[in-house]
């Protein structure tokens, strides 16, 4: 497959959380899986989407629907099963053959390791892009920081929900597009 350099894909996922270890048996689990298309020719942001994905294995505990406003109903009634999402991802972005980035690795590892824990393959090719990284060497700070962090240093301001993997994506295309040459 050749690869294919008209669009970043840009994601942001949630997962489960506790305030402190997991209950017995449960891990963290995507619950969530925001994408932003950045067209790198104008550096528009071609699309926003989100999606509310099935956890198999945890719950959504009160810590982190607090966190994310992500409720156990609110999944119930939208979410759907991490392979519909993951084929989406495939099928509709060609998410194999185009470079994807997030803000930071816990998104990729995240992917690898709910991909390998349900068997399922996972939905991108090689080219992963670091921006949080990214941002620290492009503004020579001398360590990583949050995307609030980002954005104040760019003088912008959130927008949206923060900790929701739509908002979370939209915002991070926006630091892209300050930042990528």
């Amino acid at each position: 497959m050749a690869k294919k350099l008209d669009v970043l894909l840009i994601i942001d996922l949630e997962a489960t959380c506790w305030e402190k270890e997991p209950p017995p048996g449960q891990s963290n689990e995507i619950i969530e899986v925001g994408l932003c298309l950045l067209e790198m020719e104008s550096r528009k942001v071609l699309e926003r989407k989100s999606w509310l994905v099935l956890p198999s294995r945890s719950e959504i505990s009160p810590f982190c629907t607090q966190l994310t406003t992500i409720s156990p109903e609110m999944v119930a009634e939208a979410g759907l099963p991490l392979a519909e999402v993951l084929g989406l991802l495939t099928e509709a972005y060609a998410s194999k053959a185009r470079p994807w980035a997030s803000w930071g690795d816990y998104d990729r590892r995240q992917f690898e390791r709910n991909c390998q824990q349900q068997k399922l393959p996972y939905p991108f090719g090689p080219t992963h892009l670091n921006l949080k990284t990214w941002f620290a060497l492009h503004q020579r700070l001398e360590r990583e920081v949050g995307v609030e962090g980002a954005l104040r240093h760019l003088g912008l301001a959130f927008e949206g929900t923060a900790h929701r993997g739509g908002d979370d994506a939209y915002n991070i295309a926006r630091i892209a597009q300050k930042i990528l040459p």
